[in-house]
């Protein structure tokens, strides 16, 4: 089967032969065989496998994709994989909540907030049939720590939880955090209440850059950081679209978050070496496919990004990452009592 390339997969291929890595013959030739053939053993090649994945899955879904992907190279810079309109401002939705989580915690690494401060929840900020927890339980008003926002914030992806993150880091506050930790793509969308903010814009790029940043260590505390990122690679986070058709084990090894709204199918994230250490980063945005009142594991997108989820992890299973190492949070089912 010869693999479709049009101008926006093209991008992304032609990014990877900057790497000294050209997609030719021995690309796989079915959908699956990325996944049953050896794993490749450089970032170079891993970055190729990446390349036809993402290329092939994104034609089959159809729709507008923009993304930025790129694989750890122990020898230097990471190898870019995919680099899709990577520089397009696009409304990135819950994607944007890491940003959100990120900039709270900057304040709470200057110490001018804490995790278990508490934070009122009222009917009135309650987002009706919002997604997530506080819409559900009906009990108002009542208090939550701080702690138990940014959870359910990462999670599960509570709509309420970016509104009480509003109540202690207005949007003008922190769309500047943003742009000074260099992310002035990266901002939430100001309305006439200072404490609310619609979720905002990002790039591929920036995405991508921000969670390598928090990984790597220079976007907060090593304390903020492991909380971020125990919130994102937990069971009960998304599991739909890159950590779908995996092990526990195998998505433990993943840190993801997803923004759906109207037509629109995000999810951004980072895969761990069996160490913990960085090895693939994925910025993925897409729009436009059909199924747009589909917000399930059904949606073209969604599906599209299942596949790829398990092969870009079999591409890097055999590589090592770089960087600081983040072992996941060890997690011991209970049966109650």
């Amino acid at each position: 089967m010869t693999i479709r390339v049009n101008r926006r997969t093209a991008l992304g291929l032609g990014t990877v032969a900057t790497a000294g890595t050209v997609l030719g013959a021995a690309t796989p030739a079915s959908a699956a065989s990325d996944v049953t053939e050896p794993a490749p053993t450089t970032p170079q090649q891993a970055a190729r496998r990446v390349a036809a994945s993402y290329a092939r899955q994104t034609e089959e879904a159809g729709g507008n994709w923009q993304a930025y992907v790129s694989v750890a190279d122990p020898a230097g810079e990471p190898v870019v994989a995919v680099a899709d309109e990577p520089d397009r401002r696009i409304e990135a939705y819950s994607v944007n909540k890491i940003a959100v989580a990120a900039a709270v915690l900057d304040k709470v690494d200057r110490g001018l907030l804490t995790l278990d401060q508490r934070v009122e929840v009222t009917a009135a900020i309650v987002v009706p049939g919002g997604d997530g927890m506080f819409s559900l339980d009906g009990a108002y008003p009542s208090f939550v720590t701080l702690g138990h926002v940014l959870a359910n914030l990462l999670t599960v992806s509570d709509d309420t939880a970016v509104r009480l993150c509003g109540l202690v880091c207005p949007a003008a506050e922190l769309n500047q955090i943003l742009r000074d930790k260099g992310f002035p793509n990266t901002q939430v969308q100001p309305v006439a209440n200072p404490n609310r903010f619609f979720l905002g814009t990002s790039t591929p790029r920036e995405t991508h850059d921000l969670l390598r940043a928090l990984v790597g260590g220079t976007l907060l505390s090593p304390a903020a950081t492991a909380f971020v990122l125990r919130q994102l690679r937990a069971p009960v986070a998304f599991t739909d679209g890159i950590r779908r058709v995996m092990s526990s084990t195998q998505r433990a090894r993943i840190a993801t978050k997803a923004g759906w709204f109207a037509d629109a199918r995000h999810e951004a994230g980072v895969i761990f070496d069996a160490a913990g250490a960085p090895v693939l980063t994925y910025a993925l945005f897409a729009d436009g496919q059909a199924g747009a009142d589909d917000f399930g594991a059904t949606h073209p997108a969604v599906e599209a990004r299942a596949r790829m989820g398990r092969r870009f992890l079999a591409a890097v299973d055999r590589l090592t990452g770089t960087g600081i190492t983040h072992r996941p949070a060890v997690q011991r089912p209970s049966n109650g009592g």
